[in-house]
């Protein structure tokens, strides 16, 4: 008998748990989605945010920073350019990523590129614009380089022990974990960075600014920075729309907006507007590229060509206006309408310590200025450490000069050279040290012209280290340091501010006006909620209807394609929206579901639909126990542009029907015992209130309700015998004849 083959049941996993891993030991072990994330996924994001997205406290990323240092280690900072491949190429001892990344981070750096407000790199060549999307820059085999003089502040007193060093990612060079720079560079030049879970966005700040803010904050820890530190000041120049509200929340929280505007100038002789400066959030492209798509929809009549006139003197974009176009007044409607304005989000995420933080300027200038002291206080120590090494040998060459000839003598009636410095320890009662560093003394030197030459500096340097310890004794004294370089920075490499202000309250403000086209159209809503805005042109060429199975025409409305929309559902609730906001379509299709369209909410219908261009006239409620309420419709009318209102009209007791009258109506009302009633919505008071339960019109008794309600032609004579003269009334049979469900109101 054959035997039965195993059957090859693939064991699931149950719910939370990750695919199974074979161990060291060759074992399938099971393990949940949450621990594997803990150990692959978390270390990648650490490693994101802490050790590439985001600049650390002294304004750079590791890949700036790894660059930058290069440069200096192969002294560019002085001398000629070199050509950037070579940089490209020595950084990669440094920064494992590939050479692409690095010149990419090279252009961004460069003076050419125009992306910082105080450039490092000093470039020669085409390095693109950050202005231009389409600009690309030249192959870094072409491009040349070297720093910036001002990086000779970001390298100051480097090999004095002012900052950590730590091995390279294959061990064979070490590299600085940060710049000791002696201004804030983390607010001079902007810096975004995109990390796991958060984001950096760090808007520059004019140099000078920020010193004299930096000195006014350490003397007086409670300064007003705004008085200072105007408003951020951007590379590429262009307006801010002042906001001091906003910019105070800045710098209190490190978070908020600043507006940035276009600067433009009106050519009268030619009739076109001169664009000269962007905001820094958006290309020439791209604003080009969006008047465009505004002038073919018809939004913007008043342009008549636009071009890329950027060249060599810089940014410029040109626009030929039709005649009797007023420049200032369009360009309004294209800084509402473009990103000619445009708005720079600030996140001022920081490393600090290795972790990031969202930090102020109040903070971001403390913690510098915490990270500032411990760099000079390290300088002194470096500097107290190599003057009193000097010192104490000169002390012992000092010793010397009472009997050089001693000197020579032990040296040369010593037998081996091993006992030479012993020798000469125990002659004089020096230490080792001193002794070997009398050693080395040329046979030239041993001459007391040199010697006094040497121990002349004693006094010198005796005074330099008791002011050296006097300065690491006081924090004052180290703070008055810093901001003696920091003034000397300022002086040296302050330049006036390139983004000027605009206050909102100068402003000639124009009225907006509506680019919507006008015309007539004819609204058509189904019993399922499809919706159709069709032209009268579109109708005469066919009217039938398409509609699905079972489906009926319930609204026909004529208006304009400017008017309001309100659509009522069965959930009191109403949602709003332009004519316009539709699609023209044709009586051949289906037209727009409106559920789906306005976003109602599951198993939320369409009741009725109502057409205002100006919110005048009532809308009439009529609910199953016999009560109806007249509102007023400019009690949906609101300022903003709220698409959905909650409380429509009131819940209390179910909706029967819902009528629009401009003026005043007949309604009639059927219940369900076979009465009916006419009154005359005269005969109710307007409410404001949207959710009112209304006034009982109809009198109803026991379990009977209100079945039906139609609006009837107030000259129908058919009617006459149910009209009453006051509310509420039980109203009179109908005939079978005179039921509205067997007969035409209309």
């Amino acid at each position: 008998m054959a035997k039965k083959k195993p059957e090859n049941k693939e064991k699931k996993l149950p719910i939370g748990f990750s695919n199974a891993y074979i161990n060291g030991g060759g074992q399938v072990v099971e393990e949940k989605i949450t621990v594997t994330l803990e150990k692959n996924y978390m270390p990648y994001a650490v490693s994101v945010n802490v050790s590439r997205a985001f600049p650390e406290i002294d304004g750079f990323k590791p890949s700036h920073r790894k660059l930058l240092y290069t440069m200096y280690k192969m002294g560019l900072l002085s001398g000629a350019r070199t050509k950037s491949a070579n940089v490209v190429g020595q950084t990669m001892k440094l920064n494992p990523h590939g050479d692409a990344a690095i010149y990419e981070t090279l252009v961004r750096l460069a003076r050419g590129n125009e992306a910082l407000l105080h450039p490092y790199v000093d470039s020669k060549g085409n390095f693109g614009k950050a202005y231009s999307r389409d600009m690309a820059y030249a192959a870094s085999r072409y491009t040349e380089v070297r720093l910036d003089p001002i990086c000779s502040e970001l390298f100051k007193d480097i090999d004095k022990n002012t900052v950590d060093f730590m091995p390279n990612y294959d061990n064979t060079m070490t590299e600085p974990t940060l710049l000791p720079s002696t201004f804030p560079t983390v607010l001079v030049n902007s810096n975004v960075g995109i990390g796991v879970a958060m984001a950096s966005a760090v808007c520059p700040f004019n140099l000078a600014e920020v010193c004299e803010t930096a000195i006014a904050l350490i003397r007086n820890p409670e300064h007003d920075i705004l008085s200072t530190l105007k408003s951020p000041d951007f590379p590429g120049g262009a307006f801010i729309i002042y906001d001091e509200a906003e910019l105070n929340n800045i710098y209190k929280t490190g978070k908020g907006s600043v507006k940035v505007r276009a600067k433009y100038n009106y050519d009268k002789d030619a009739n076109c507007i001169e664009i000269t400066e962007i905001p820094p959030t958006t290309t020439i492209e791209a604003i080009i590229e969006k008047i465009i798509a505004l002038t073919k929809a018809g939004k913007i009549k008043e342009i008549q060509y636009i071009r890329d006139e950027t060249d060599i003197n810089g940014l410029k974009i040109a626009i030929d206006l039709k005649r009797g176009t007023d420049p200032d007044k369009l360009m309004q409607k294209l800084f509402r309408m473009t990103p000619l304005q445009d708005t720079y989000s600030c996140n001022f995420n920081i490393l600090v310590d290795g972790y990031p933080k969202v930090m102020g300027i109040y903070e971001i200038l403390n913690e510098w200025t915490k990270f500032r002291v411990g760099c000079v206080r390290r300088r002194t120590e470096f500097d107290l450490n190599k003057k009193t090494e000097r010192l104490h040998l000169l002390k012992g060459l000092e010793k010397i000069l009472i009997d050089i000839d001693k000197a020579v003598k032990i040296v040369r009636e010593t037998e081996e050279e091993a006992d030479v410095v012993p020798n000469l320890m125990i002659g004089f009662s020096i230490d080792e040290a001193q002794a070997e560093y009398v050693a080395e003394i040329k046979l030239r030197h041993l001459n007391r012209e040199f010697i006094l030459n040497r121990t002349a500096d004693i006094a010198q340097l005796e005074k330099d280290i008791a002011e050296l310890r006097d300065i690491l004794s006081s924090d004052k004294k180290i703070k008055l340091i810093i901001i003696d370089e920091l003034k000397e920075v300022a002086k040296k490499y302050g330049q006036p501010r390139k983004s000027l202000f605009v206050f909102s309250d100068d402003e000639e403000e124009y009225e907006q006006e509506d680019d919507t086209p006008d015309y007539q159209v004819k609204l058509f809503l189904s019993k399922s909620g499809y919706f159709k805005k069709i032209t009268p042109q579109s109708l005469r060429m066919a009217s039938e209807q398409k509609l699905k199975e079972s489906d009926v025409i319930e609204q026909e409305i004529e208006t304009t394609n400017k008017a309001d929309v309100l659509f009522f559902t069965d959930k009191s609730t109403v949602y709003k929206a332009k004519v316009s906001q539709f699609d023209d379509t044709k009586a051949s299709l289906l037209g727009d579901y409106v559920p789906a369209k306005l976003g109602f909410e599951d198993g939320e219908s369409v009741v009725k639909m109502v057409v205002t261009s100006d919110y005048s006239g009532h809308l009439i409620f009529v609910f199953e126990n016999g009560k109806a309420a007249k509102v007023s419709l400019d009690s949906y009318a609101t300022k903003t542009n709220r698409k959905k209102l909650a409380n429509a009209y009131s819940d209390k007791s179910p909706l029967v029907d819902m009528f629009f009258v401009s003026d005043n109506a007949d309604i009639m009302l059927c219940s369900s015992n076979g009465r009916a009633i006419v009154f005359n919505t005269d005969m109710m008071l307007s409410k404001a209130s949207r959710d009112t339960i209304g006034v009982q019109t109809m009198t109803l008794k026991g379990k009977n309700t209100v079945s039906k309600a139609s609006e009837i032609k107030q000259n129908d004579t058919r009617f006459l015998k149910y009209k009453v003269k006051a509310i509420p009334a039980a109203g009179s049979f109908l005939k079978t004849a005179e039921d509205p469900d067997q007969m035409t109101l209309d």
